[in-house]
């Protein structure tokens, strides 16, 4: 790791950390917390993957919609108008449009082929936009001044690499470059994620075999057709056992990559004094 003990990180010049774990654990959360102190620079993955890897198909996403309405198509064919997403780290509702959920066209739905292509996108753009944090790191040194880094990573890390292989290139440079911390949740942070997702579901992105195979289980199941599929119902069932699926890949991530830090405690985190004690406790803890 890039720190071994509490006393590298405590004497590191530049503290360089990428946050993983479960989508509403506080990621983004403590990014933002440590970017407001003025000394960290916020790298988010997800936004990079929304601007510069998928921002093209985001956009013709939407010109797709709008040119479905003759006043709107009239007006983007003589260039009079100019459509783009509002991507924000804390705003990503136009790459979740843009990945959709797999079922019924009436409602929302996208066929199923067309749900694994952008899904394959994603996983393409994700790769990369990870893969691109050293360069950042440097930008955020030499042309901005920042002395630390910390890299907010989106929810599916854990589906595009292989934690468990010593060789996997995007872990590799990860590791490398940064110490890596897990957001560790509980039994009730689950329920809690999926009483939320329930209420309000969104577009995810899964591994492939993941995602096939739960498809074929849903529609064993509940005996439809793809056209028959509820969206919103699909991407329902498939949350909780996605969080299931990933649990283990997460673990695996912390025990051999990096650290693990409690969701309750990074809750009460409310300075960047705080999270500093709280990775040199981490550290000093895996150290025992």
């Amino acid at each position: 790791m890039l720190y071994n003990s509490a006393d590298d990180w405590r004497n590191a010049t530049h503290k360089r950390v990428a946050l993983f774990g479960m989508s509403g654990l506080g990621k983004t959360h403590i990014s933002a917390m440590l970017r407001g102190s003025g000394n960290w620079f916020h790298y988010s993955v997800d936004y990079r993957i929304g601007t510069r890897y998928m921002g093209e198909y985001i956009a013709d996403n939407f010109k797709a919609e709008a040119l479905k309405n003759p006043f709107l198509a009239e007006l983007l064919k003589s260039d009079s108008v100019y459509i783009a997403s509002n991507i924000t780290f804390e705003n990503l509702a136009p790459l979740s449009t843009y990945l959709g959920k797999p079922g019924d066209p009436a409602r929302g739905g996208l066929p199923f082929a067309e749900y694994r292509r952008r899904q394959d996108q994603h996983t393409s753009a994700e790769i990369a936009a990870l893969l691109d944090t050293p360069e950042f790191i440097d930008r955020a040194i030499r042309l901005y001044g920042y002395e630390h880094f910390v890299c907010d990573t989106g929810g599916s890390i854990c589906e595009v690499v292989d934690p468990d292989d010593p060789a996997d290139p995007v872990m590799n440079v990860l590791a490398e470059a940064m110490l890596l911390v897990w957001i560790e949740g509980s039994e009730a942070h689950t329920e809690e994620l999926v009483r939320r997702f329930d209420k309000a579901p969104k577009p995810m992105c899964y591994q492939p075999d993941f995602l096939t195979a739960c498809w074929q289980e849903y529609l064993d199941t509940k005996g439809l057709s793809e056209a028959q599929v509820d969206p919103d119902d699909f991407i329902r069932w498939t949350y909780a056992r996605a969080l299931a699926h990933r649990q283990p890949r997460y673990e695996a991530m912390a025990r051999n990559w990096g650290i693990a830090v409690p969701a309750e405690a990074v809750a009460r985190l409310a300075t960047p004094e705080d999270f500093d004690a709280l990775i040199a406790e981490a550290l000093e803890a895996r150290a025992r």
